[in-house]
């Protein structure tokens, strides 16, 4: 890549972008929309993004009669003086080029505008390194530029410091994107994961839609990463490390609120639930399970219930209660046994096997993720109040798949995980949620997420949705539209400095052996941190 000359700027505005006249050797085919390039101004370096092409004429004749049989040679006079192209080009970040300053001097917001002729060049390398880190310390190579072979970089601990999301339509490599982050994420000891793994995807080998067989990360990574299973019969086939029960004492009045979509009940039915914790506390359910129709009409007058709410809700629990995972009692230690090994550095992934309906995902899902952020919260405030060193818990990330289901506009107020994605950033706790309907999820969790990672979207609502919050708003829409249906996504937010259009790497023999032969692997000492939930 040598960083060739383009063209030159000719017009612009710091809110409208650049205007650069392309030169006549420069056809607009070997360009592309998203392409990162450099304006070279007399003070400052642009890095910018192409937005726009356009053709123009300077003798409105050559359209009225234009040469379709002539030779290339008359092409060829014309380009550059009677015909010509343009492309718009928006300005992401500046390096200021004044020796006084040093060399030192990293990439800044653009505040300013180069002037008329400034000259527009390929990026080059370099460029690629300055804007977006070398190699190391915590920097994963994601992937290339669309129409470049130089590695995009994101830095990982700022990527896991805040929620992210993962969006794109079914087909565009959301779930292989999602294994090179965490690959790279449990590599370099930015985090621990807990993975919830509704389609069992991740943990052990897969076979894709094109035949191929790749690599889950038990394989990758091995103790590393620990495998749970809610699914017994499933544990004992795979080399499962855990099998996860849960007790109906383990279940809140909140969570059968967040199933009323897949339970079928109304609001009062909902509410019902409610009622019952308040008059049962944690025996609720098992209360409710056990009432006679006359307990049930006893309760209902005394509570002021409705009577066939509660008979509904009742008859729809006892459907629930038949899951094989289910059992009468279960202590939490299960649950915080996987804490200590979240906070000995260990990523977790929960397998659903045969028990992968979004009621199962749910239930599941929300009642684990509530006890962590329980004890991940008492192991902060302790830290708060003693200060000592190493007491803060690491780094999480819980990935989340189908997040629609868990964070739209009514269950994000009530689940565990509208919690995290608001408030547990300052207890270490963040989100890495996965859909492909993001116009799905409450408009106050998108606005917590830090960095995006975006496949093809065709829905303008979800494109909205996206882009909601993000500046240059118009000239990103542009780029997400010229989006490939698979492995290119658009790449913006808190982990990258500028947006850009990248072609993701491979999950592949190479990717295996790249991560394998990776000497940033760091695993937090085994620091015990029972004492989290010791009374």
């Amino acid at each position: 890549m040598d960083g060739r000359r383009l063209g030159v700027v000719t017009d612009g505005g710091f809110n409208t972008g650049l205007t650069v006249r392309l030169d006549a050797d420069c056809p607009t085919e070997d360009l592309r929309i998203g392409d990162f390039v450099v304006v070279e101004g007399e003070s400052n370096r642009y890095f910018s993004m192409i937005s726009d092409m356009q053709l123009h004429v300077s003798d409105p004749r050559v359209l009225a009669s234009p040469p379709h049989d002539a030779p290339p040679l008359v092409a060829q006079a014309l380009a550059g003086t009677t015909t010509y192209a343009t492309v718009e080009v928006k300005p992401m970040l500046m390096l200021d080029l004044r020796p006084d300053l040093g060399e030192a001097t990293r990439p800044q917001r653009v505040r300013t505008i180069p002037m008329h002729f400034a000259a527009l060049h390929r990026a080059t390398e370099m460029d690629f390194a300055t804007v977006f880190g070398k190699e190391g310390d915590r920097n994963f190579a994601i992937g290339t530029p669309v129409s470049m072979n130089i590695p995009v970089r994101l830095r990982l601990d700022r990527f896991v410091e805040r929620s992210n999301g993962i969006f794109g339509q079914s087909g565009t490599g959301k779930s292989f994107l999602a294994r090179l982050l965490l690959c790279g994420i449990i590599t370099s000891g930015a985090a621990a994961n807990l993975i919830f793994d509704m389609h069992s995807e991740y943990a052990f080998d897969k076979q894709t839609e094109d035949g191929r067989w790749v690599r889950g990360l038990r394989e990758l990574l091995g103790s590393r990463v620990l495998v749970y299973s809610v699914d017994a019969k499933a544990a004992a086939r795979r080399n499962v490390d855990v099998t996860l029960t849960v007790g109906l004492n383990q279940i809140e009045a909140e969570d059968i609120m967040l199933l009323a979509d897949e339970l079928d009940l109304t609001a009062t039915t909902a509410a019902t639930a409610g009622l019952l914790g308040d008059r049962y506390g944690g025996n609720w359910l098992r209360q409710l399970l056990a009432m006679s129709s006359d307990d049930l009409a006893e309760f209902c007058q005394s509570s002021g219930a409705h009577p066939e709410a509660t008979k509904a809700l009742q008859r729809k629990l006892r459907d629930v209660q038949r899951r094989a995972y289910l059992k009468e009692d279960v202590p939490f230690s299960p649950i915080d046994e996987m804490v200590t090994s979240l906070g000995r550095g260990r990523s977790i992934i929960l397998e659903f096997g045969r028990h992968d309906s979004p009621l199962d995902y749910m239930l599941v899902a929300n009642i684990v993720t509530r006890r962590i952020r329980t004890l991940y919260r008492r192991k902060m405030e302790r830290f708060e109040e003693t200060r000592a060193e190493g007491a803060t818990p690491p780094q999480l990330m819980i990935t989340l798949e189908e997040a629609h289901k868990f964070l739209n506009p009514s269950a994000a107020r009530q689940t565990i995980f509208g919690t995290i994605a608001r408030e547990m950033r300052k207890y270490n706790v963040t989100l890495m949620v996965i859909d492909q309907r993001p116009s799905g999820i409450d408009a106050e969790v998108r606005s917590q997420l830090g960095t995006r990672i975006t496949g093809l979207l065709t829905e303008e609502r979800d494109i909205d949705a996206v882009l909601t919050g993000v500046g240059s708003r118009s000239f990103l829409r542009g780029s997400l539209a010229s989006l490939d249906t698979c492995q290119q996504v658009l790449l913006m937010g808190h982990a990258v400095p500028m947006p850009v259009m990248v072609r993701t790497r491979p999950y592949d023999e190479q990717f295996y052996q790249d991560i394998r032969g990776s000497d940033q692997a760091k695993e937090r000492p085994d620091v015990c941190i029972t004492d989290i939930w010791a009374e």
